[in-house]
């Protein structure tokens, strides 16, 4: 899928070729969009010449770009540490004999951070794409890419239910196999290389289920790391009040000069409407709620595809998977396929108009009804989209890290955006009971709302409403 790179410096052929890319970049700067691209540096795919070259022989120059080790004395792995994907995160390898360490798949062999030589590798192989004109990068698994030098156990971690979960690896605190502390020294060599560059980004993913807050804050502290960076924190079944003001004050009392990226969905998750479906009136309304929060939250924001059109998960069945977790853990975890199906442009065109060869995951009746040619009128969730979106483009306190939370109860949200008289105060039912609170008569209720009156000094928010 992308993520067992074989070449830094090229476009996989499935995609076009460098000339296509170049033509990209030259076309979206011309239309005043910027271009990032996906830098997954923390391992390399088994096929790289770097690992082929690592794994010929104990000693030659590239060696020790790959974390190896010996088997314990009856044969076991070095250590306790799991893969993402099940099952131990070591595999054997017979012309080293020894074993190797992979977060992920045991084609996706980790790079060996602690050799300065493959940091410097990595660096020059994004120079490369910056020199081409790129304008940042997303940084997959940000916080994967140092581990522990002694190879130590992970400890277990707090267990919510009594009886395992689907994959063993939340089992663990994963405090020696990531979230490594050598972690900001390559950060800072990155930013060092992005600071050569005008008007240059930065934004890393930290997967983390523990202390993710806090990693993006110690990511994205001062001037000298990330510009941002972002977690899994909101992508999760939550939907109380008290989570989405925790985790942001969280991260601005551990960063106050930091910045976070929030997101509701992506790639990795089911999407956010079919997730919390238990809050809302109709999807729709929950979709438009999702949209107003995220655009009034401290922080940039990001937007997965089809999250504007208020797409729903697609339901995949087993024989139509692709992914690797979702083969291994069915039916308990799905995988990740059913996020992951097309964008849906047109309904009546083939394949959602996504293209015209069949593409590798289906596009199915539910997700045809959300395209965008079925939501060209002014009620849509993607007119609501547009609309929440420039109305945070033209007013300064959204844009701002000034913010304030107010004192309500669940199931509103409330905080206060910019200070003095420029100040927008953003209000959310995040039920779909209707719920009224107090307001000072000279309140006046301004840009996108929906289900909302206010009268005789009274906010009245119907199901999933907010002003």
């Amino acid at each position: 899928m992308g993520y067992d790179v074989s070449d830094y410096t090229d476009i996989d052929p499935l995609f076009g070729t460098m000339a296509d890319f170049d033509a990209l970049v030259d076309k979206a700067h011309g239309l005043g969009l910027k271009v990032i691209i996906d830098q997954v540096l923390s391992h390399t795919s088994d096929q790289h010449p770097w690992f082929t070259e690592s794994r010929a022989a104990r000693n030659g120059p590239r060696a020790d770009w790959y974390v190896w080790a010996n088997p314990l004395p009856n044969g076991a792995p070095p250590n306790s540490w799991l893969s993402v994907f099940g099952g131990s995160a070591w595999a054997w390898d017979s012309r080293r004999r020894q074993y190797y360490l992979h977060n992920f798949l045991a084609s996706q062999p980790d790079l060996n951070f602690h050799n300065p030589a493959v940091q410097a590798a990595l660096l020059e192989t994004m120079r490369f794409w910056l020199d081409r004109g790129v304008d940042g990068f997303r940084l997959d698994t940000v916080n994967f890419y140092f581990h522990d030098a002694l190879l130590r156990d992970n400890p277990p971690a707090p267990l919510v239910e009594n009886l395992p979960p689907a994959n063993p690896y939340e089992m663990q605190d994963h405090r020696y196999s990531k979230n490594r502390p050598e972690n900001i020294g390559f950060l800072q060599k990155l930013r060092a290389l992005l600071d050569q560059y005008d008007d240059r980004m930065l934004v890393g993913e930290v997967g983390e289920s523990l202390r993710a807050v806090e990693i993006m804050g110690e990511y994205t502290k001062g001037n000298d790391r990330l510009h941002m960076a972002y977690s899994f924190d909101m992508l999760g079944p939550q939907f109380t009040p008290a989570h989405f003001h925790g985790k942001i004050e969280a991260f601005f009392k551990g960063a106050p000069d930091g910045w976070p990226c929030w997101s509701f969905s992506n790639h990795d998750v089911i999407r956010h409407v079919s997730r919390w479906l238990p809050h809302a009136d109709t999807p729709e309304t929950l979709a438009n709620l999702a949209a107003a929060m995220l655009t009034a939250f401290p922080g940039a924001l990001c937007l997965y595809q089809g999250e504007e059109l208020g797409q729903l998960e697609t339901d995949i069945e087993f024989h139509e998977l692709t992914d690797p977790p979702g083969l291994t853990f069915w039916p308990d975890y799905k995988g990740r396929d059913g996020c992951r199906t097309p964008m849906v442009w047109e309904a009546d065109a083939p394949w959602g108009g996504f293209s015209t060869a069949k593409p590798w995951l289906p596009v199915k009746a539910p997700q045809l009804s959300h395209a965008v040619s079925e939501q060209d009128d002014e009620d849509s969730v993607l007119a609501q989209y547009r609309g929440l979106l420039a109305f945070r483009h033209e007013t300064p306190a959204l844009q701002g890290a000034a913010f304030e939370f107010l004192d309500l109860p669940a199931p509103l949200l409330a905080l206060r955006r910019g200070a003095g008289t420029d100040a927008v105060t953003c209000v959310f039912n995040l039920s779909p009971d209707t719920v009224s609170v107090a307001a000072a008569p000279d309140v006046a209720l301004c840009g996108p709302a929906q289900a909302v009156t206010l009268a005789k000094g009274k906010l009245r928010l119907g199901p999933n409403g907010f002003a």
